[in-house]
């Protein structure tokens, strides 16, 4: 029998997903990737490899998570395999700099960005490109907004990064980015599944940027604010602007990635900036429940389908 291979490195984020498959009756199995031997002179075993490698692996203390998988899913492409979120998809998750020149390529509008090698850069560089407003500093790495930090004045980024709260990024390199205004406290997060839009999130961000949706979030990371206030913190709505959907998954299908969350933010003109593309998505459970949906069946189902395609081609090649 085939199987859904799920390739994380997370089990408090796998659950979801785990409970969905089981649902639906779904064979699959846990490839849990900090480290591992792989023999790469046997071909791999068949069936659809889904990965979900997250960003932020290294904050988990499973630093080379992402390089492991790198690899196999190179091995895995090279012996033809169905690989959900394949080589590209993960490339993009990595790195904030190539998601941001892959989104230009689409005609897809990112914020105003300075890329800074070098802690003792940063303080002149952000004098040079954002003195006369808001900045954000963040890792080109990150993962569920960890790292990412709001500055009205150069000085405030100077004692920040001369105090203890400093950690530097995992790759060296940082972001400096515009600040851009939304009218009200709230970004979107939109969520596709098979390169299709599912549904949209709108985040409150009067909190801070850390902006992860799962509730498993709160196990070991307890500043990710997954719970709810006076207003609701994640909230479904149905759809987005019609061309900005279109161009998100042209955008996907060009470069590899099935499933992801794309989050942007809209200023007082009504301007939109895309700002990440998060190929590792979780779903709010609390919001799903309002709204009557459900993320991880719908991907447990894309994942079914795919799965009966590639068994379908076993059969005949057979």
């Amino acid at each position: 029998m085939n199987h859904i291979h799920v390739i994380h490195e997370n089990a408090a984020w796998l659950e979801p997903l785990a409970a969905a498959l089981d649902r639906q009756s779904l064979p699959w199995r846990d490839w849990f990737f900090d480290q591992g031997v792989f023999d790469l002179s046997r071909p791999p075993p068949e069936g659809v490899f889904y990965n979900r490698m997250s960003a932020s692996s290294h904050t988990r203390g499973h630093r080379f998570a992402a390089e492991l998988t790198a690899a196999v899913l190179a091995w895995l492409e090279g012996h033809g395999r169905r690989v959900v979120n394949g080589s590209r998809a993960l490339d993009l998750e990595i790195s904030k700099v190539r998601q941001y020149a892959a989104l230009e390529a689409a005609s897809i509008r990112t914020p105003d960005t300075a890329l800074v090698a070098g802690k003792e850069l940063l303080v002149a560089a952000a004098r040079q490109h954002f003195a006369a407003g808001g900045f954000i500093l963040k890792p080109n790495r990150g993962g569920k907004g960890l790292g990412v930090r709001l500055f009205y004045t150069v000085d405030a980024l100077g004692d920040f990064i001369d105090g203890l709260d400093y950690e530097p990024p995992v790759d060296g390199l940082y972001l400096l980015q515009e600040y851009v205004r939304a009218p009200v406290p709230l970004i979107t997060r939109a969520e596709f599944v098979g390169g299709r839009f599912m549904y949209a999130v709108e985040v409150d961000t009067s909190d801070g940027f850390e902006l992860c949706p799962a509730d498993a979030c709160a196990v070991g990371d307890a500043v990710c604010p997954a719970t709810e206030g006076p207003r609701a913190k994640f909230t479904i709505i149905d759809d987005i602007d019609a061309g900005l959907k279109h161009r998100y998954e042209a955008f996907l299908s060009a470069n590899g990635i099935d499933v992801a969350g794309i989050e942007f933010v809209t200023d007082s003109a009504g301007a939109v900036f895309t700002y990440d593309v998060n190929t590792n998505t979780n779903y709010n459970p609390d919001a799903e429940a309002r709204a009557g949906r459900s993320g991880m069946e719908t991907l447990a189902g894309y994942l079914g389908a795919e799965l009966k395609c590639v068994s379908r081609r076993c059969d005949a090649a057979g």
